[in-house]
């Protein structure tokens, strides 16, 4: 019966599935889930917190001060792994400890192109949304979509920014994305937060 509920809230067939992810340690399914979505999280709770590890992002949010899992979308991380430390290396940045980046601005990027210098030329590739964040020490860096390149998501393709497939980026401006909403982005060697594992387990 938990296998059914899994692949209802895959699929996004039921409102109110409060389903643990079967495989948070392991590999996860490719699929964006939704949980707790009968919830009344609590106003501008929201936060994301990005696992280069699993190459997921999880949505999370309060309910009367207890902490649920409100989503999972696979993303497409830096080509290169490690911290960044400089433009052009092709790494993601990882946020400090206790240091979440955040989200400055959410821009229209349905007619943006890039030249990924691959004999493509100057293509679409960031989907609907551009969520550019506040990495102090970089600039540039940012959760978009994957316009000509989803087959790279979930994996490790990008110079730097945070991919989903251009229908999920739709759905999480939709569904949770604000300016101002903190993103921490984990390094390799940090596979979850410590209160995620419980915060999942939770969600059975």
């Amino acid at each position: 019966m938990k296998k059914i509920f899994y692949i209802l809230a895959c699929l996004g067939l039921t409102a109110s599935a409060q389903v643990v992810d079967q495989n948070f340690v392991g590999k996860p399914a490719d699929k964006a889930c939704h949980y707790n979505t009968a919830a009344k999280v609590d106003k501008g709770s929201e936060f994301i917190v990005i696992s280069k590890k699993d190459t997921r992002l999880y949505v999370y949010g309060t309910a009367k001060g207890d902490t649920l899992l409100l989503a999972k979308y696979p993303v497409c991380l830096s080509k290169n792994k490690g911290q960044k430390e400089r433009r052009g290396d092709m790494k993601t940045p990882s946020s400090p400890a206790g240091k979440p980046f955040s989200i400055s601005q959410i821009q229209d990027a349905s007619s943006w192109k890039h030249d990924f210098k691959d004999g493509r030329g100057n293509i679409k590739a960031y989907g609907n949304w551009f969520m550019r964040l506040v990495t102090p020490g970089h600039s540039g860096i940012g959760i978009h979509g994957s316009t000509n390149n989803e087959a790279s998501v979930p994996g490790r393709a990008s110079e730097g920014c945070i991919r989903l497939r251009d229908n999920d980026i739709i759905d999480l401006k939709t569904r949770y994305a604000r300016k101002g909403m903190k993103v921490t982005i984990l390094d390799e060697d940090t596979a979850h937060l410590p209160f995620e594992p419980r915060i999942h387990a939770k969600a059975k």
